[in-house]
C-alpha cells in the first residue's frame, strides 16, 4: 500500500516537473515581435492588431476552459486517473479568466478616460 502511495507520488512530481519546465520554455515575446513572423524578431510582419490579439485571448481562455472541463469531466467518469492534472488545468483557466478580466477591466477604463477628455 505504502508503495502505491509513492508511486502515485512520484508520478505526480513528474507530471508537475514536466509542467513546470513546459511553463519555463514558454516564454512571453517582446513588445517589439508582435506582428513579427517566427524567427524574424522586430521584422516587419504586418501591423499589429490590438482587437486580434485580444480575440486570440479570448480564445485561448475559452479553450482551456473547456480543456480543464474535460479533464474534470474524465476524472469524475472514472477515465482518467489524473486529478492534480485536472485540479492544475482548472486553476490555470480560472486564473487564465482572472488576468482576461483584469484587461478588459483596464481596456473599459482607458476608454472612459478618453470619452471624458474635453474637445
Amino acid at each position: 500500500m505504502a508503495n502505491e502511495f509513492a508511486s502515485l507520488i512520484q508520478a505526480d512530481l513528474a507530471s508537475l516537473t514536466n509542467a513546470a519546465a513546459e511553463l519555463s520554455t514558454n516564454a512571453i515575446a517582446p513588445a517589439h515581435q508582435f506582428g513579427a513572423t517566427p524567427g524574424q524578431s522586430g521584422q516587419a510582419g504586418g501591423p499589429f492588431s490590438f482587437a486580434q490579439s485580444m480575440r486570440e485571448a479570448v480564445n485561448k481562455v475559452n479553450a482551456d476552459d473547456q480543456m480543464a472541463a474535460q479533464k474534470m469531466a474524465d476524472v469524475d467518469a472514472g477515465r482518467s486517473d489524473d486529478l492534480v492534472g485536472a485540479m492544475l488545468a482548472s486553476q490555470e483557466a480560472s486564473l487564465s479568466f482572472s488576468m482576461l478580466m483584469q484587461v478588459r477591466n483596464k481596456v473599459m477604463g482607458a476608454v472612459e478616460d478618453l470619452v471624458k477628455l474635453p474637445l
